[in-house]
């Protein structure tokens, strides 16, 4: 019974694994990059994963880019008043030891009037290249899906 279990759980290992995804840039671990299927003609395209800082020294994510796209901006969700409102902003500090969690209603990446879409499909992948002060420049792909993760924090900033 034993053997069985242990070759149950080695072929469903991999199963397990199949979308997370994680990058390295200096001290910062990029976890799980992501972005939902929209529709063909959205103007706008999110993307979403979570940086840890294991250093022990703040960083600062300055900005992105991607070939997808002409633009692509730093933002986050605020409350102003009754209405929850989107805003860019100039860079997100990565605190020591902390994550920032970029998801729906928190902080996400916007990519303007995507260029290529024939990457913004379910199962497919985009390149996405993240500046940061300290830890320079990484690039990892952003897998689109049909749904978010269910792991995934309606809403988080720095932890």
């Amino acid at each position: 019974m034993l053997n069985k279990l242990i070759v149950l759980a080695a072929l469903l290992l991999p199963a397990c694994f199949a979308h997370a995804h994680e990058y390295k840039a200096g001290e910062l671990e990029i976890a799980h990059p992501w972005s939902q299927e929209l529709p063909p003609n959205a103007p706008t395209v999110a993307a979403y994963f979570v940086i840890h800082n294991a250093g022990k020294t703040d960083d600062r994510l300055l900005g992105v880019d991607s070939p997808i796209a002409p633009k692509a901006e730093l933002h986050e969700h605020v409350m102003q008043g009754d209405l929850m409102k989107m805003q860019q902003v100039p860079n997100v500090a990565i605190p020591a030891g902390g994550n920032v969690t970029f998801a729906p209603m928190a902080y996400h990446v916007m990519l303007m009037n995507p260029s290529d879409r024939s990457l913004l499909t379910d199962g497919k992948r985009f390149p996405l290249t993240l500046h940061f002060e300290k830890a320079g420049d990484v690039t990892v792909e952003v897998a689109v899906q049909k749904e978010a993760p269910q792991a995934m924090p309606a809403h988080a900033h720095a932890q």
